[in-house]
């Protein structure tokens, strides 16, 4: 009897593929803040319908899900059904690779939600099973692997991360007052779920006027998370980016004197020699970017990101490169968290984009998702494709 068809007892619910693989796509949730820049990944090993391994992937330069499942489920694996959510890796890279794992274990079955858009990978490791006379299944939950590795196959597809922009904003959609003060607008839980979102990103990127005017830290705070299972010793801080194309800001300011790296993104045409040197001689990284008519080239900015293994890149910035993210067609996801209040008129605006004379001229977002965070909206947005070629 498949797997599918038995249980311990006879009342025991008969399980099918896509309930397997949504226990392998909890799994593999377990790694959200962790894998970077890996994939995140779970695995069940599946015998006579009882689930007899468990694994999922940790962190980069640690056994992969695979391979934790196998090594639980040890002889019960032979002749059992593998469920994983991403393709075995078929190569050699910081561990071995765990297709081979796979061949050794015995299983007679493997089911994969989605091939692995990596192109050392990209159906090799499910060919090598093939050969080796594997039945094989692909396509199981396809589209919530890929949604829960978004960052990742956009690095692997499109060579860049997966680029959400955080906006908070009032009920008439200001984002600070004149005067810049903006502490808080949202309540403590969005912020708590804006901690969430950061710590699952590759990188995190502000502008030069956020770092003068705020001075904030740009960083994961394990405390502020609202996961108790979670540590400061598990927390994966991102790469911080500071967009400041004239190397205005202060060498001092706080957020390069926290734990993990630092990039700063500037034109060098813009700046004298003297400013370049003050940074470098305090261990800051510069990045050198060209320039356009519409300021620095923000695509090249994303391609270098995705050179360094970035998945998903978080923008936490002011308006002008909200809106300049905007402009270029670089935003996949727009996060805009409104509290119940008002602001005025004269308070300053949640993006800076070209002037608007006609509602044809509007940008239209489509709404992925909306829930209350206490007192606060959160809305999720995606601008289409034609939006994007419009602005």
């Amino acid at each position: 009897m498949s797997e599918a068809g038995k249980g311990s007892s006879s009342g025991s619910q008969r399980l099918v593929p896509q309930q397997f693989m949504a226990q392998a796509l909890q799994l593999a949730e377990q790694g959200l803040y962790t894998t970077d820049p890996n994939p995140r990944v779970g695995c069940l090993v599946v015998k006579d319908g009882q689930v007899v391994g468990r694994g999922w992937h940790r962190r980069a330069g640690e056994p992969h899900a695979e391979v934790h499942a196998l090594q639980e489920a040890g002889e019960q694996a032979r002749g059992a059904t593998l469920y994983v959510t991403l393709e075995p890796c078929s190569h050699h890279g910081r561990t071995p690779p765990c297709a081979e794992a796979v061949l050794r274990s015995g299983v007679r079955r493997v089911v994969v939600a989605m091939r692995d858009p990596n192109p050392q990978v990209a159906g090799r490791g499910l060919e090598m099973l093939r050969q080796a006379g594997i039945e094989v299944e692909v396509g199981v939950l396809e589209k919530q692997a890929r949604e829960l590795n978004i960052g990742f196959v956009s690095r692997m597809e499109r060579g860049r991360p997966w680029v959400r922009c955080k906006l908070a904003m009032s009920l008439d959609g200001r984002t600070a007052m004149a005067s810049g003060e903006s502490f808080w607008i949202t309540g403590p839980a969005a912020r708590q779920d804006v901690q969430r979102l950061r710590a699952r990103s590759s990188a995190v990127i502000t502008g030069v006027g956020t770092l003068l005017h705020d001075n904030p830290s740009m960083n994961v705070r394990a405390a502020e998370l609202g996961k108790p299972s979670l540590d400061e010793s598990q927390i994966r801080q991102p790469l911080r980016v500071v967009v400041d194309s004239g190397l205005r800001g202060r060498p001092d300011a706080k957020l390069f004197g926290l734990e993990g790296d630092t990039l700063v993104a500037y034109g060098p045409s813009r700046v004298a020699a003297d400013a370049v040197q003050e940074f470098q001689a305090r261990g800051i990284t510069l990045l050198p970017l060209d320039e356009n008519e519409a300021g620095l080239d923000l695509a090249q900015l994303l391609k270098e990101l995705a050179a360094r293994g970035c998945n998903e890149a978080l923008v936490e910035a002011g308006a002008g490169l909200s809106g300049a993210f905007m402009r270029a067609g670089l935003i996949d996801e727009l996060w805009v968290y409104m509290a119940p209040k008002l602001m005025g008129s004269s308070a300053r605006p949640l993006l800076d984009l070209p002037e608007v004379t006609t509602m044809a001229e509007s940008v239209p977002l489509e709404l992925q998702d909306v829930r209350q965070v206490g007192q606060d909206l959160r809305l999720i947005y995606s601008p289409p494709a034609p939006a994007k070629a419009n602005l």
